[in-house]
């Protein structure tokens, strides 16, 4: 893994769980992390459609308070994993927006050296064991974190994030079951956002209340407003709580949206969802919601807000910059990370 540089900030948008509950300093740390998140995610848009990010890209905008609710509550010794839809987590759980940027831009101080891209960020310091490309795939392997958890004697979680097209996949109910039947300190977390690419959740899955699937195993569920970020935190909260004291997996429906397409060759919307829906659903924006209700208990002004988003759009410039700087791998590496050296 790269080196971090004395001048890189480590802790710009990482969320700690060490703050008191709905304090005002958390809650200004809540927005910050949002905000960096969308503020990242636009400039990936543009670096895409100026060729410099290439392969798939998948925008985490309209999901911010999901990542960040859910992150807020993890210990530096917990674990994450993903979907290709991974930079705002990657952000979230305090990957540097150099690191995850140069990894967009396929250089060698991106967190992954440039191999992985916008699909597979990846950081072993962090517990972030990756965004997974096969849709699914990763479930089992949450399962298998949560076994070695158990097996170690460590009370550790791992959260593990998937779309609500995971759920009518074999490795998602066969994850859940091993999880309910070996009491695996396992949170499921769907981050149904309505569409598995262009298909509605009503023309996929027979069951409109996917949450509903855990009672198949008896295992613990609940459905979350995935708009409101310090929702997403108390069932986040539960469901820690759960895993570290009583080693019980639970499965959250966390209901959000993308106000972006499923990737950077859907920008918009399509054809599969109307631009009126898109605008009901933009007035219940995490961030907008959040500030607002900052500012109706006199946490913060709107001036420091206005100086907050700033300073994060200097960050992301600044990692547009660090990024653009950092080499590309030479091509002898491509031989390189492939195969586990031991020693006998």
């Amino acid at each position: 893994m790269p080196q971090k540089k004395k001048s890189e900030s480590p802790a710009a948008g990482a969320l700690s769980a060490s703050k008191p509950q709905d304090s005002a300093a958390l809650h200004r740390e809540l927005l910050y992390s949002m905000l960096l998140q969308r503020r990242f995610e636009e400039r990936c848009a543009e670096m895409y459609a100026i060729g410099r990010i290439g392969g798939f890209c998948h925008l985490y905008i309209g999901q911010e308070a999901v990542s960040t609710g859910i992150i807020s509550l993890l210990r530096p010794d917990d674990y994450i994993i993903t979907t290709y839809r991974d930079h705002g987590q990657a952000l979230a759980r305090g990957m540097t927006p150099r690191a995850v940027m140069s990894e967009l831009f396929g250089r060698q101080d991106g967190c992954a050296k440039g191999k992985g891209g916008s699909m597979h960020m990846f950081d072993k310091q962090l517990g972030f064991l990756g965004g997974h490309g096969i849709v699914g795939g990763h479930v089992p392997i949450a399962a298998g974190v949560g076994f070695a958890i158990r097996y170690r004697g460590g009370d550790q979680v791992i959260a593990c994030f998937m779309g609500e097209s995971v759920v009518n996949t074999g490795a998602f109910h066969e994850a859940l079951n091993m999880a309910a039947l070996w009491k695996l300190p396992c949170i499921f977390i769907i981050e149904n956002n309505r569409y598995g690419m262009g298909t509605a959740l009503e023309r996929a899955s027979s069951i409109h209340d996917i949450y509903k699937r855990g009672a198949s195993y008896d295992m613990p569920r609940d459905v979350v407003d995935g708009q409101d970020v310090l929702a997403v935190r108390k069932a986040t909260a539960e469901a820690i709580d759960r895993a570290r004291k009583e080693s019980m997996p639970t499965l959250l429906e966390i209901r959000t949206y993308r106000f972006m397409g499923h990737s950077m060759s859907d920008a918009v919307s399509g054809t599969y969802r109307t631009k009126e829906e898109l605008e009901q659903y933009l007035k219940r924006d995490p961030i907008t919601l959040h500030r607002q209700r900052m500012e109706e208990a006199g946490e913060i002004t709107p001036a420091e807000v206005t100086a907050m988003d700033e300073e994060i759009k200097k960050i992301v410039q600044d990692s547009i910059d660090f990024a653009e700087a950092s080499p590309e791998l030479p091509l002898e590496a491509l031989m390189e990370d492939i195969l586990v050296e031991t020693t006998s």
